[in-house]
């Protein structure tokens, strides 16, 4: 009891990616790009969206959210990986530890929803799209929101007391570059059965069943296509939904393969590269793979940074 009271008051320390000198700062240089094209193409786009009344529809409002989440997401881990990449003391306190788990647990979650909303979105503009503007209605996007982050944050509450109730025994080094699920149950030397059984229920509810949600939308939306008799139809209809296809495969897959892989098959290593997929390449990738795509949010950003070199 001693040694986990030692272990509470003096938080725990963060390995992090490597402790080779100069991959060391190979990461750091690459970790700070990419979390400033992160910041700043998710905020070109949530500007974008704002100012243009064209791109308030319902599809921008729950790509504001996503691009919301990426910015916090990164926000959350990123710098904290930064600072440990160049500092010798890799120590964060066991509250900084138990806020950044509860954060990066309701927005990766949250996102997973998110993403099968959006699928919703897609099969309902293209297969009903006679009935679009009734059946997404400024109510229906805005509960549809709501309910994904009211969800993520009860069940990110559950993962996050259940960590901090088990008992570490005096180890306090995480061989990890941020406090995330997998490798606490790993360190910990109380019987984690009931964490892991939750883990697995929460991936399956939020992660698995999202997953499924949105292949099932795009299998009616396949459909749908394949029924347009014009091919200038098929090619507008498949270039609008290839980006979100995109996003999809980018992070259901690594982040599933993250908590639904039997604990027998951890790997720390392997672990940090698939963590790193989901919490700094995708929230990167997300502006650029929808903002490119689209002619209005590309015009919005120039008439933005125009007016601003103007002034």
């Amino acid at each position: 009891m001693e040694d986990t009271n030692q272990t509470d008051m003096n938080g725990f320390i963060l390995l992090g990616l490597s402790t080779v000198p100069y991959l060391q700062a190979i990461f750091f240089i690459l970790f700070l790009l990419m979390y400033i094209v992160t910041l700043l193409g998710n905020a070109s786009l949530i500007v974008a969206v704002t100012l243009n009344p064209q791109l308030q529809t319902p599809m921008y409002f729950f790509l504001t959210n996503l691009a919301l989440i990426d910015i916090c997401f990164s926000s959350t881990i990123v710098p904290q990986l930064l600072v440990n990449t160049l500092s010798k003391l890799k120590r964060i306190s066991q509250m900084g530890c138990a806020t950044q788990m509860f954060i990066s647990l309701v927005l990766g979650a949250t996102e997973c929803l998110l993403l099968a909303v959006m699928a919703f979105d897609r099969y309902a503009a293209i297969c009903k799209p006679l009935h679009y503007h009734v059946i997404m209605n400024q109510r229906l996007c805005f509960c549809l929101a709501t309910s994904c982050w009211l969800i993520c944050i009860i069940n990110s509450l559950t993962h996050v007391n259940l960590i901090f109730r088990l008992s570490f025994c005096g180890v306090n080094q995480v061989n990890h570059y941020f406090c995330e699920v997998p490798p606490f149950l790993q360190i910990s030397c109380s019987d984690t059965w009931f964490n892991t059984i939750m883990m697995y229920i929460s991936a399956l509810t939020i992660g698995m069943c999202s997953f499924i949600l949105t292949l099932f939308s795009y299998v009616h939306i396949i459909s749908t296509i394949l029924q347009t008799h014009s091919s200038e139809g098929r090619h507008k209809t498949f270039s609008t939904c290839s980006s979100h296809l995109i996003v999809v495969s980018l992070y259901y897959c690594p982040i599933m393969s993250m908590y639904l892989r039997p604990h027998s098959d951890y790997s720390p290593e392997t672990d940090k590269t698939i963590s790193i997929l989901y919490t700094a390449v995708t929230p990167m990738f997300n502006p650029i793979i929808y903002g490119i795509r689209n002619k209005q949010v590309i015009g919005t950003i120039k008439a933005v940074i125009t007016r601003q070199r103007q002034e």
